[in-house]
């Protein structure tokens, strides 16, 4: 009996069930983890996605080969890589292909692949699949030993346990997934912004989460929409949790007779299904929760999605649509969570751990890959080298091989006589007679230096950290030149939030600009009234020979365009603009906006309101050639911080001007020479953002155009230039005339008067500022200007000194003197 005992206790061992189920149930909980439901934050894929483009990559279905039937890559990628049902892995195929679901897909799927509206789909024995364009990058560099291979599921092939990839695709992407305990929620972003970032990592590793913001400046996702807020953004940018308010994009349109409105949804936000959509709203008004709704109907088409919801008569469009923002998913928070596998263990991280994890993977794949062609080059080389000494002694190298009994004893031979190892001996063996003549002879010569030079190079990057990061960056640059595209996604303020407009009072500004690119604003009443032909107040001191080049006059609460020399466009409210001492220069240009080298502000447009009353309006832009261009002014309503492109500039050329257009102006150009040519705007067709305008002004050899006038009213034109001169003339002295002449005189030049500076359009209630490159400033009322005729030559209006030049013109409001002021004459 006690034998029988000791013998069962050998073969079933007592153990505490606590203990097993803790240990079987963790195992279990960490096959999930790592093998399933999480992405490795490397190459942010899940075990099946890998597996899947792995599968494909084998096949050969690449984005420039046939189709292949989704059936034949599921049965690779079930009976050679991933053990679960077909379904698991169609699915994954089938999502990796929908454009709604994937910011940039990974699957080119033919045939039916689901729509936005929850439809399944298509079998995959009816449907055909191959990779992506961008899929090239992600597997690009496998079979250069880059990654470890593990075994698969039976130990009878290899798969990579991560992707090579040079595509950050955990943000690019995004993932979701639930494993046991946890879960992942990563939202897609705008992979330009993403290379953005990364490259800035590079260039200052000690880049903070802030800074990374104003990169990457939110989730970007594939049906578009809104985003309510950044605090949702901020919190999961710097802690790796967050929660952010996803709107669908709604405009309003009026119908035929103007006495109707129709609430159209052309967005929707992110996994949510467009037909449950429509069915709440129409659910809604059934139960008539919501009354304002007359019609509901879906006009989505393979051109876009459009769903139209038409409004009784004289209801509020505005309070319906918060309505529906409340009421259906039209509005839907997403839970943020970075969540993914750090070295084979979970980890929630901020955004930036998240790119210094992808650029740690990116400087190991590079060194490998070029550990892997060095040692390539190096056999190389060691091949060419035998070549090279066979070259070298042909004739007796012939001899001995003839000479040899067989193959061995000549190997044998070659080997003795010239110190070759076996593989060079037998490549001279193997080598074609052909290779025998000159030309071939001279290639192997030239190919043996060649492979040196490489050889070379690739142990200077593998001594040189400073070498790999370059090739990193340049790297992320050609993604970002190859891939990159616009935001589908607009960020808005949350309408919970307190603006900071709502704590600025308006007030008069004066915007200066300097030649060196330094803006500052001061109040309009900071700077006196004085008369004609004074010597005026400095406004700007004059420091290391920089001067006031341009000045503008705005509210606080208008929004500044600022029109670049490359025919890019930027924003700020003019409160964000430095507030600065009278006679300080402010701030730099290039630390407000994200300017390019070389590029500078030529000119700034304040716009007051993006309004939809405003759509009629125009913004007009006028370059120095004589070129103009007019564009609708909601086509700069979504404004980026890196800015956008407004004109596409000819080389050499730039903007001078920016005005915006009511539908029924004029426009007076004046040239440096002094010529002047009027028209009106219908002579001007509404072009795209990017369009290179057409030709307002023909222009003599070495004329340019220094202003462009919207003529509102028939008060008269000033006209001012650089020795400091100037007069006034009667609207109805410039005829119109039509686009594209080389116009009439509107003033004329002298050596006295010198080259004209600017020009624009005056009301006797306003004065007038000027400023000289010495930074002296005056102010003067405009009825000391006398109006004369348009071919005269003009008054003294401010006295300079010797080499002073006037610079800037600009036009202000009168103020009204206060009684005992004795500030208003000359000081």
């Amino acid at each position: 009996m006690t034998n029988e005992n000791i013998i069962n206790e050998e073969q079933f061992p007592t153990i505490s069930i606590e203990k097993e189920l803790k240990k079987s149930y963790l195992d279990y909980a960490m096959s999930v983890i790592v093998g399933r439901a999480l992405p490795d934050v490397r190459d942010g894929l899940k075990p099946v996605h890998r597996r899947a483009l792995f599968a494909m990559r084998e096949l050969g279905v690449f984005y420039n080969r046939p189709y292949v039937k989704s059936a034949r890559i599921v049965g690779d990628v079930i009976g050679k890589y991933h053990p679960h049902g077909d379904s698991a892995a169609y699915d994954t195929i089938v999502r990796m292909a929908q454009d709604f679901a994937m910011r940039y897909p990974l699957v080119d799927g033919q045939g039916n692949f689901g729509s936005l509206d929850g439809d399944s789909p298509a079998a995959m024995r009816y449907t055909e699949a191959r990779m992506t364009r961008i899929d090239r990058e992600i597997v690009s560099d496998l079979d250069k030993e880059t990654v470890d291979y593990i075994p698969n599921y039976d130990n009878s092939l290899s798969e990579p346990s991560v992707m090579p990839t040079k595509v950050p695709s955990l943000l690019v992407n995004g993932s979701s997934g639930i494993a046991v305990g946890m879960a992942t929620n990563i939202p897609p972003h705008n992979i330009t912004e993403v290379i953005n970032g990364l490259v800035a990592m590079i260039d200052d590793p000690n880049i903070t989460v802030h800074e990374i913001m104003s990169l990457i400046t939110g989730p970007d996702f594939p049906t578009g929409g809104q985003i309510c807020g950044r605090a949702g953004i901020r919190e999961a940018y710097e802690t790796g949790r967050g929660v952010v308010i996803m709107r669908a994009l709604t405009h309003v349109e009026k119908s035929k007779s103007g006495k109707r409105e129709a609430i159209i949804v052309t967005e929707i936000p992110y996994q949510q299904n467009k037909a449950h959509l429509v069915e709440k709203i129409a659910e809604l008004v059934r139960d008539k929760r919501i009354d304002s709704i007359s019609e509901v109907r879906d006009e989505s088409d393979r051109h876009g999605l459009r769903i139209v919801m038409e409004l009784k008569k004289d209801e509020n469009a505005d309070v319906v649509i918060n309505q529906l923002y409340k009421m259906t998913p039209m509005q839907k928070s997403f839970g943020i969570i970075f969540l993914a596998i750090v070295n084979n263990k979970p980890e929630v991280l901020n955004i930036k751990q998240i790119l210094e994890h992808f650029i740690l993977h990116r400087k190991v794949v590079v060194y490998r890959r070029t550990s892997f062609e060095l040692r390539k080059a190096e056999d190389k080389a060691h091949i060419l080298e035998g070549l090279n000494i066979a070259i070298s002694n042909i004739d007796e190298v012939v001899t001995l091989i003839k000479e040899s009994k067989n193959p061995q004893e000549a190997k044998t031979g070659l080997i003795s006589r010239f110190e070759l190892s076996e593989k060079q001996a037998q490549t001279i063996l193997d080598m074609r007679l052909q290779r025998l003549t000159g030309l071939e002879r001279d290639k192997i010569v030239q190919e043996y230096k060649d492979i040196l030079a490489e050889i070379e190079r690739l142990r200077k990057i593998l001594g040189d950290e400073s070498l790999v990061m370059k090739i990193i960056r340049d790297e992320f640059l050609e993604i970002k030149e190859t891939y990159g595209d616009e935001r589908r996604t607009e960020i808005i303020e949350a309408v919970d939030e307190i603006l900071p407009e709502d704590l600025i009072a308006p007030e008069d500004m004066a915007v200066t600009v300097t030649h060196t690119g330094y803006i500052k604003r001061n109040p309009v009443s900071l700077y006196r009234s004085q008369h004609r032909g004074g010597k005026g107040v400095k406004g700007v001191k004059n420091i290391e020979e920089d001067f006031v080049s341009s000045l503008y006059v705005a509210s606080t609460l208008d929004t500044f365009l600022f029109f670049t020399n490359y025919g890019k466009v930027f924003w700020r409210k003019v409160y964000q603009l430095p507030l600065a001492g009278r006679t300080a220069r402010g701030k730099a240009i290039v630390n407000l906006l994200q300017l390019a080298d070389g590029e500078k502000v030529a000119a700034i447009l304040p716009v007051s309101s993006f309004e939809d009353e405003d759509k009629d309006k125009t913004i007009m832009m006028v370059t120095k050639w004589g070129r103009i261009k007019k564009t609708s002014l909601q086509e700069f309503k979504r404004p980026l911080r890196k800015g956008k492109k407004a004109l596409t500039i000819r080389d050499g050329d730039e903007i001078i001007a920016a005005h915006i257009l009511n539908g029924d102006d004029t426009i007076l150009m004046v040239t440096q020479k002094g010529m002047s040519i009027h028209f009106h705007e219908s002579d001007i067709r509404t072009m795209g953002r990017t369009a290179a305008g057409v030709t307002g002004m023909r222009l003599s050899s070495g004329d340019t155009v220094v202003s462009a006038i919207v003529v509102s009213s028939d008060d008269s034109i000033l006209i001012i230039t650089e020795n400091g001169y100037g007069k006034r003339s009667p609207v109805s002295e410039y005829r119109i005339q039509k686009r594209g002449g080389k116009g009439i005189f509107g003033i004329k030049q002298s050596d006295r008067n010198g080259n004209i500076i600017a020009a624009k359009q005056v009301h006797e209630d306003e004065e007038i500022i000027l400023i000289a490159d010495s930074g002296k400033m005056i102010r003067m009322d405009l009825t000391t200007v006398r109006v004369i005729g348009r071919s005269t030559q003009g008054v003294r209006l401010i006295n300079l000194d010797n080499g002073e030049k006037v610079v800037a013109m600009d036009i202000v409001d009168k103020d009204e003197p206060e009684d005992g002021d004795e500030e208003a004459e000359l000081i």
